[in-house]
């Protein structure tokens, strides 16, 4: 696992609560989310469950990411991204990342991941690449909309976002497969 922060050259924001049913702070991914499309044994991609709270109160929005920081690509890899969750939305149900949207509040969009699939791509370290970090990411925003359509990178949408970042939660899983 590499020392960097992925967060180094963001904007600093107030912090605010991130938990999950399906996962925990520095534990490893469970089978439901690791991935099966990528050849993971027993690899569910299924999106986690997420519930976020003490946001500050002039968020008009979120967006939810997950990002493999340690993945051998020199640039990362980018699992899942959704935009333009509207800021009554407080919560994400076990696999709303399932590419069809249906369980998605209204008016969010799920953006394609580095794989160019619009759904939650579950992780999958390259085995003997060592333990990798899914950093899973709430970003409170001051904008209702953030301005990219459903075929933006998540890398793009970041770029849109740094701008009107009011809050951000964390909540960090690892993988690795040995072998």
């Amino acid at each position: 696992m590499t020392d960097n922060d992925p967060f180094a050259r963001l904007p600093v924001v107030p912090a605010f609560a991130l938990t999950s049913k399906d996962l925990t702070e520095g534990k490893p991914l469970p089978a439901a989310q690791l991935s099966g499309i990528f050849g993971v044994p027993g690899g569910g991609d299924i999106s986690p469950q997420l519930s976020w709270s003490g946001a500050p109160t002039a968020t008009k929005s979120y967006a939810v990411t997950m990002y493999d920081p340690d993945a051998p690509t020199g640039s990362g890899f980018w699992h899942w991204a959704v935009a333009d969750i509207p800021a009554s939305v407080t919560e994400l149900p076990t696999d709303a990342g399932n590419g069809t949207g249906d369980l998605l509040p209204e008016g969010a969009i799920q953006l394609p991941n580095d794989a160019r699939a619009a759904r939650f791509i579950g992780g999958a370290p390259p085995a003997g690449h060592g333990m990798h970090r899914y950093v899973i990411v709430v970003q409170a925003l001051d904008v209702e909309k953030i301005g990219v359509d459903d075929s933006a990178t998540p890398a793009f949408l970041g770029f849109n976002t740094s701008g009107h970042i009011l809050g951000r939660a964390v909540l960090t899983a690892t993988a690795e497969i040995t072998g």
